[in-house]
């Protein structure tokens, strides 16, 4: 609701990042819903999601060699016009130079990202503050 970065998760590069998923959902947010792009289409994971009350939102992918529905194509962009509320909180850390690490381990590179969430955080705080919005 107010784009502030609640929980992140730091892993390696050769990792992909949809592996992580369930680790930096937020229990306490008050919304239940649940928003990703193509690359988060896992069935199991879906079921558990819903069975621990989220509303998923995963935009679908054709299967190969085949087109998307005209009803999952409407269902795709009206997924998508949510998660692009997601996304200015990325454009937000590129500000700060971007997820691009110039250490070397893992410590580091977490120690330097969340560094940069913090002061996303604050900037954003600021940002809330001055529109007269208090955020909780």
């Amino acid at each position: 609701r107010y784009k502030l970065i609640r929980k992140i998760k730091i892993s390696t590069a050769s990792e992909h990042d949809t592996r992580h998923l369930e680790d930096v959902l937020d229990a306490s947010n008050t919304s239940r819903d649940l928003y990703g792009d193509k690359g988060y289409v896992d069935g199991e994971r879906e079921t558990r999601l819903k069975a621990a009350g989220w509303r998923v939102h995963i935009q679908r992918k054709a299967a190969s060699g085949k087109l998307l529905s005209d009803c999952q194509k409407r269902r795709n962009t009206r997924i998508a016009k949510a998660r692009a509320r997601v996304e200015h909180v990325f454009a937000g850390i590129e500000q700060l130079g971007g997820k691009g690490l110039r250490c070397i381990g893992l410590e580091r590179a977490t120690l330097q990202l969340n560094w940069k969430a913090a002061t996303y955080n604050l900037r954003r705080l600021c940002s809330l503050k001055t529109c007269g919005i208090v955020a909780c």
